[in-house]
């Protein structure tokens, strides 16, 4: 059984972002910002944008905390946007979630502009990569395909079963996937025999948010296993699969934690840097 790693792959990609903002600092003679945006008093959110914060900074890269009241206007949180839209020293903006109940949250993240969307949730960037055109993708999909690419595990004539149909994870995991020349199933709570799906699977991708729900008795012997979920379940931190169970048969698997979660922040600078090597903004 093949343990994937997901903090040897951020390290990979860390050094490789590293390079490319001293590359852009001594080129362009510019300071990149990464501008993270909360509003409300939600615990998770405030400490996971303190976390983005001191790991953008660590690989030199400008990151600012925007805190927003939970009673703050609408039309204020947009003009906010607005001014980091039109702020040149801005690669990245990073809306965190949820929102307040009040907001019409699409809206919000829609006046994002599409060049600045790195956790690539505007309808725009969820359109180009339907389409396949070039645009910023959903950060947790794309650590997914970086742990797969990391340990050269193709996907190409596969059968790869997403369990989970979200917009910020299923469903653009299945875009790439099929991208990759897969054959996708996507399951979900109204799935009929789910185990029976899944034991006919080359890949197993989880993220439907339940503690241990893919066991090992699930898993044809050999497949690859990334398990997307987090979960808390007596004070630890565990995902979708029942880890030790399913790795007796899995070819491959990802930890948690140690896994997808761990690429997923590098993902996000990483899209920072390619917005700055953008020349023309997404429309």
């Amino acid at each position: 059984m093949q343990l994937l790693n997901g903090k040897d792959v951020a390290a990979f990609h860390r050094q490789r972002i590293v390079q490319q903002i001293q590359e852009v600092r001594e080129k362009r003679g510019i300071e990149p910002e990464l501008s993270i945006v909360v509003v409300g008093d939600d615990a998770p959110s405030a400490m996971y944008a303190a976390s983005m914060q001191k790991t953008a900074r660590s690989v030199g890269l400008k990151a600012a905390i925007y805190r927003q009241e939970a009673n703050i206007g609408e039309a204020d949180l947009l003009a906010l946007i607005d001014r980091l839209n039109d702020d040149v020293s801005v690669f990245g903006i990073l809306l965190m979630m949820p929102l307040p109940e009040s907001f019409d949250s699409q809206r919000i993240i829609n006046r994002i502009d599409p060049s600045k969307d790195v956790d690539g949730l505007t309808d725009a960037n969820i359109a180009r990569l339907c389409t396949g055109r070039p645009g910023f993708v959903p950060c947790t999909p794309r650590a997914v395909m970086a742990i797969l690419d990391y340990y050269h595990l193709s996907l190409s004539g596969k059968e790869v079963v997403i369990i989970g149909r979200s917009t910020v994870v299923g469903k653009p995991l299945s875009q790439l996937c099929l991208q990759q020349n897969a054959t996708v199933t996507v399951c979900h709570s109204r799935t009929k025999d789910l185990k029976a799906v899944c034991q006919r699977a080359d890949v197993i991708m989880a993220a439907a948010g339940r503690a241990g729900l893919v066991t090992g008795d699930m898993i044809k012997p050999g497949a690859v296993v990334i398990d997307v979920g987090i979960n808390r379940v007596e004070g630890k931190t565990v995902g979708d699969v029942a880890f030790e169970d399913a790795a007796l048969f899995a070819g491959s698997i990802t930890p948690v934690p140690g896994g997808v979660g761990a690429v997923t922040t590098m993902m996000i600078l990483e899209n920072v840097v390619c917005g700055i090597a953008r020349t023309e903004t997404i429309s």
